[in-house]
């Protein structure tokens, strides 16, 4: 044990997945793992070709059958950044993130770019996050 303070407690984590797994009619095994901006650097570089910090990163399988094992990765350190600069809590940002991250994990997708915030992934996350945070 590290002694470091999860950003967002195990049952609100638990919660907020099991809420858009009943919600999208998905049954997935889902994990969610918090990093620091450094250990969230190297995963991005090596998986996306991206030199920094990302706030979530979600990687996907789809068993034969159709359920669905994915891992999600957030970033605390991009997350703080991004509440503040939207002018919500840090709990509300975190939210956001576990949903999109389990959104991606059983297969929904949004395109690059600023139409990313119109589409339907994105329209539906914040439905989850309206209901949850």
């Amino acid at each position: 044990m590290s002694g470091r303070r999860l950003p967002l407690p195990p049952g609100v984590v638990r919660r907020v997945v099991k809420a858009v797994l009943e919600g999208e009619r998905r049954q997935a095994l889902v994990s969610i793992t918090f990093l620091g901006r450094t250990a969230m650097r190297r995963l991005n570089a090596e998986h996306k070709g991206q030199d920094g910090p990302t706030d979530v990163l979600t990687f996907a399988l789809h068993e034969p059958g159709g359920r669905a094992v994915g891992d999600v990765y957030i970033c605390s350190w991009v997350a703080e950044r991004e509440a503040a600069s939207r002018g919500i809590s840090l709990r509300e940002e975190l939210i956001r993130l576990v949903v999109h991250g389990t959104l991606h994990a059983i297969g929904r997708d949004h395109p690059d770019g600023a139409s990313r915030t119109r589409s339907a992934m994105w329209r539906r996350q914040e439905r989850y996050v309206e209901a949850l945070a």
